[in-house]
């Protein structure tokens, strides 16, 4: 008889066997599954402590996943081999766990939560972020935890036109689409993408078929609480709608008042004002943190009742917009003297300063995944420093929300960067978000996609971004264009969209409620492209094509193939060759497997140097070509002439001049350079040449007549 109650549900999925168990593992943990698909498996477990964390006007959640490197085989790489902090994909991953489950804990419920997902094996074909992803949600759902789940979710791919459920890693090359979308039985709640310039009907498409293919997924969960569901914890949700009728009576109009102030930073006095009066009203020397936090929550609540009711009934917004108008948008490039490439994108108040800088193969970054390490050659930090909000803070560490917003960034532009075959380049944008007042990671996809063409990038096409909201009251609701962030907090949808004047390259979407159709989603995409059109004609008038040329300071990557069996030549034994042509020209050289060589300088003089220096090496000199020469040696029948690399050939007596030569030393001496023209070989393969025949100042061939 074993000591552990093991709960096992096994599904179908996507033509893989998908297993859930739980019971066996982590039995102290609230909730406890391991999740296996094909032969990649992910433990989650979860902990919610038994009371609410005081003091808290948040919900207190915290995601982990992490990655071991045994999963895969492997012993970690650096110096102490073992796991480090989380690498880019684990901080992604976490927060696309996130957010599908934060909307569904019950409201008011403070406390503290953890969710921790370990990747323990790794297939090489099933990505573990959808397998943790249903791990959490299975894991929430048997914890006994107020969570309304469970979710589901999946990864849609596009595979000749085809969608695709959860394509393997392999597949992932061939897919127009790399859509992530999690949500419950009866809505979609995230959906995060990456596309290659698809219509909003293909996207949209794609969200459907993924929210009707997980639906067996949330089956299996229920299976399994079926079998050891915990009972669930007791919690009320404070009513505090008596509270709330008479702060509104109280301070309603001074809120109202508030935002219709445009300035965010007057509009943020005015509402600070109108939270100090209640404060007045409803707290006094006795009151506990508790009451002090409760009233914060109902301010806000009244806050998001009053905008959000006046959108409804006038259709007009915080700032006085209509619905679909895009803020004032003035873009300038060249900004910066000595960067490859720059540009300054202003929104209405959000605005961003971001600068392209291109480098060699040597720049590219080494990504230690857990399918192997792979070099990345598109890079793009966004940086969201204290001042941008008019705050101080902490500087230096990267947080989550900024490796997630440059990500996002980083989607929404690569589908249009130049193949490297086309343009062999390292890339790398930085956006300093200077100022943000609604989606700054919109403004960065604007900006980056202006100042690579600043910096020369020859972009399929230029790509902008913007920032969508939606709020829904019973059966009104209003789509908002590029909103601001407080519409962000207040709203029930926000969604981002970027993509080309043809078509989307990344759609990322939160919903907090249920009640989102796909009529709403239609209309919100169509709502967006308008929006996306309007911002692109808007750039236009800064830059609408990559310069042709690059920039004064940028590296020139001079790109080129020799034959394979040459390789060797070039590199010289212990790369005694290679290390000298580097050294004497200056130039940066790289030689792949494949023949191609890329030699790099910002001075175009290196670079001829170099490739002549290599071209001299692989190539074979052409007969009838004129080359410059220096002799290395004279003799009574004629010099010997270093010509072409390391080739010398002999330049007879008689063909070192036009008059007849009593001695060679006449006319040339050790170290001379000279012209030469290659007349052929003689019988034994020795090279000819012919000094006679070439005008010795300009290396011109010196034309005879015939008959002379």
């Amino acid at each position: 008889m074993s000591m552990f109650d093991k709960h096992v549900v096994e599904i179908e999925w996507g033509g893989r066997p998908l297993t859930l168990e739980a019971g066996q593992v982590a039995r102290q943990a609230d909730g406890s599954v391991i999740v296996t698909y094909g032969e990649t498996t992910v433990m989650c477990n979860v902990v919610s402590a038994k009371a609410p964390k005081p003091g808290l006007d948040f919900f207190p959640l915290t995601v982990n996943y992490i990655e071991k490197a045994y999963a895969a085989g492997k012993i970690p790489g650096g110096f102490f081999k073992r796991e480090a902090r989380p690498s880019e994909n684990e901080t992604l991953v976490c927060r696309l766990i996130d957010r599908p489950i934060r909307p569904l804990f019950a409201d008011g419920y403070k406390n503290d939560t953890q969710v921790t997902c370990t990747v323990l094996s790794h297939d090489m074909e099933n990505n573990p972020d959808i397998v943790a992803m249903i791990a959490t949600s299975a894991a929430l759902t048997i914890s006994g935890v107020p969570f309304q789940g469970p979710i589901g979710g999946a990864r849609v791919g596009l595979i000749d036109g085809e969608y695709v459920l959860n394509p393997n890693i392999d597949e992932m090359d061939e897919s127009d689409l790399d859509l992530v979308v999690a949500g419950t039985n009866e809505a979609v709640l995230m959906v995060e993408s990456e596309a290659k310039i698809l219509s909003e009907d293909t996207m949209l498409g794609a969200v459907m078929f993924g929210h009707r293919e997980f639906q067996a997924v949330i089956d299996a969960v229920i299976q399994l609480a079926e079998k050891c569901a915990k009972e669930p914890r007791e919690h009320i949700a404070p009513d505090n709608s008596d509270l709330m009728k008479k702060v509104e009576k109280l301070v309603g109009k001074d809120i109202e008042k508030a935002y219709k102030i445009s300035d965010k930073q007057d509009r943020y006095a005015a509402l600070d004002e109108a939270k100090a009066k209640a404060k007045e009203e409803f707290l006094n020397e006795a009151s506990t943190e508790e009451e002090a936090n409760t009233l914060g929550e109902v301010f806000k609540s009244v806050q998001a009742q009053v905008v959000r009711g006046s959108i409804i009934k006038t259709k007009k917004r915080i700032d006085g917009r209509d619905l679909s108008t895009v803020r004032a948008i003035e873009s300038e490039v060249g900004i910066l003297p000595r960067t490859h490439g720059s540009a300054l994108f202003t929104r209405g108040e959000t605005q961003a300063i971001v600068v392209a800088t291109l480098g060699t193969s040597d720049d590219e970054q080494f990504i230690d995944a857990l399918t192997g390490t792979y070099k990345e050659n598109f890079l793009l930090h966004y940086n969201f420093p204290p001042y941008s909000v008019g705050e101080t803070g902490r500087i230096g560490f990267t947080s989550r929300r900024e490796i997630g917003h440059g990500k996002l960034a980083w989607r929404a532009v690569r589908a249009v960067l130049p193949s490297k075959e086309e343009f062999p380049y390292t890339l790398r944008a930085v956006s300093e978000i200077t100022e943000s007042n609604g989606s700054s990671s919109m403004a960065t996809v604007c900006g980056t996609s202006l100042a690579f063409m600043d910096a020369g990038v020859p972009l399929k096409a230029p790509v902008a971004g913007i920032a969508m909201g939606l709020i829904k009251e019973g059966d009104d609701f209003a789509v908002l264009s590029d909103i601001l962030g407080d519409e962000d907090h207040l709203g029930d949808m926000d969604f981002k969209v970027a993509g080309t004047a043809d078509g989307i390259t990344s759609l990322q979407m939160d919903i907090k409620i249920t009640g989102i159709t796909e009529e709403i989603m239609k209309v919100a995409l169509e709502q967006a492209k308008g929006g996306r059109e309007h911002i692109l004609a808007e750039m236009n008038k800064a830059l609408s094509e990559g310069r042709s040329e690059l920039g004064e300071f940028a590296p020139r990557i001079e790109s080129f193939k020799i034959p394979t069996d040459k390789i060797r030549e070039v590199i010289g034994s212990g790369g005694k060759v290679i290390r000298e042509i580097v050294e004497k020209t200056g130039a940066k050289v790289n030689i792949e497997d494949d023949g191609t060589v890329k030699v790099a300088s910002s001075n175009a003089k290196e670079i001829d140097a170099a490739v002549k220096w290599i071209r001299s090496i692989t190539d074979d000199p052409e007969v009838g070509e004129i080359y410059q020469g220096t002799v290395v040696k004279t003799v009574d029948f004629g010099a010997f002439v270093n010509f072409f690399g390391a080739k010398d050939g002999l330049v007879h007596i008689s063909q070192l001049a036009d008059e007849r030569v009593g001695k060679t030393t006449d006319v040339v001496n050790e170290g001379d350079k000279v012209w030469v023209k290659l007349m052929g070989f003689d019988d034994r393969g020795k090279v000819r040449l012919s000094m006679k025949v070439v005008d010795q100042e300009s290396g011109e061939e010196i034309s005879r007549d015939e008959d002379a």
